[in-house]
């Protein structure tokens, strides 16, 4: 019933960008349309994605996942840089890590109940998060005395993204030689539906149209935050960082409903140290084709990004669920949200 929902939905994505070229409807229209369509493409783009791998193989099969799965939240990223939105930027990076930390396994421990997770997999995921907020101090804490856009400080991002890639390749590596893909083996060959052909056709044209809905978005996003007396940075941080996840999210909670909570619980926890050490540093070096982007957080972000991830750590070390822990986290989301909504713009 969700698929055909989810299936049904993609087509909010061309009436969107029809409606924009044709009807020009107000900004908090277009900003509502789009974040809406959104959602069904990061779907489409996680599924062909998935697809795709089965056919290319682990190695390959997990570039795809890292490059396609996180392809909206790197397109909003670039697109807001591109228009000098640079708090949108790093507001929507770390509030999608804390968003799969705390509100994604949230709410997968929740659908899930009880149950046992892999717990080597969840403490690596966390000490990349852990090990990004450690580094991502560095240019933040330069940044909280002057400036925060100082170009000293976009040239210190650079070492630091460099090594957080490095980082990410080789965990990478080691988790893939370990699991050969957790999921693989809770998937049957009934999953198996496409071609490679029609999973990469599929993930370049979802791409595409995720590009045009995205620009729609950034390009509403201000006047949809003035509008809703919203800070940009809670808009980015908040609402942009869900809608960019969705196909984590939905993904994660449909996987614990079924019982599969040590896999909802991987693609949330891996989810969030990809964006971390993957999507972060990524965006940091691209932006240098665009505006070189200072990867200066403001206190509030690592305060909450070092906190969510300390609090996960406390009720996933002993590799065990609840739906007790599930409430806990969304708990602690609800409290950074408003701590963002609080803090308004820098």
């Amino acid at each position: 019933m969700a698929r055909r929902i989810l299936w049904g939905s993609l087509a909010l994505a061309p009436v969107t960008i029809l409606l924009h070229y044709t009807v020009h409807p107000s900004d908090v229209v277009e900003f509502i349309l789009a974040a809406v369509a959104l959602i069904p493409l990061a779907w489409l783009i996680g599924e062909a994605t998935e697809q795709a791998a089965h056919h290319t193989g682990a190695g390959i099969g997990g570039f795809l996942n890292a490059t396609f799965g996180n392809a909206p939240e790197l397109i909003i990223a670039l697109l807001a840089l591109n228009k000098g939105l640079t708090e949108v930027v790093r507001g929507s990076l770390t509030g999608s890590v804390i968003g799969n930390l705390l509100l994604v396994l949230g709410f997968s421990l929740l659908f899930g109940g009880r149950g046992e997770l892999d717990r080597e997999s969840s403490l690596i995921s966390l000490g990349l998060v852990g090990l990004a907020a450690v580094l991502l101090a560095i240019p933040s804490v330069a940044g909280w005395d002057g400036d925060p856009e100082r170009h000293s400080l976009a040239q210190l991002s650079i070492p630091i993204s460099i090594v957080l890639l490095v980082v990410y390749v080789g965990v990478t590596w080691f988790n893939l030689r370990r699991h050969h893909r957790l999921h693989a083996a809770a998937e049957s060959a009934d999953d198996i539906a496409w071609s490679l052909r029609a999973a990469l056709l599929v993930l370049g044209l979802a791409t595409l149209v995720t590009a045009l809905v995205a620009e729609i978005l950034v390009g509403s996003l201000e006047v949809f935050g003035e509008k809703a007396h919203l800070s940009d940075f809670f808009v980015a941080a908040v609402i942009v960082a869900i809608v960019g996840n969705a196909a984590e999210h939905g993904g994660a909670v449909v996987v614990a409903y079924r019982g599969r909570i040590k896999l909802a619980a991987e693609i949330a926890l891996a989810s969030s140290a990809q964006v971390a050490v993957f999507l972060i540093p990524a965006v940091a070096l691209l932006s240098w084709l665009i505006e070189p982007l200072a990867l200066s957080f403001r206190e509030v972000e690592i305060a909450a990004l070092a906190g969510s991830t300390i609090f996960t750590f406390l009720l996933v070390f002993q590799g065990r669920s609840s739906r007790g822990r599930g409430v806990a986290l969304i708990t602690a989301y609800v409290v950074v949200a408003a701590a963002f909504f609080a803090a308004g713009d820098r």
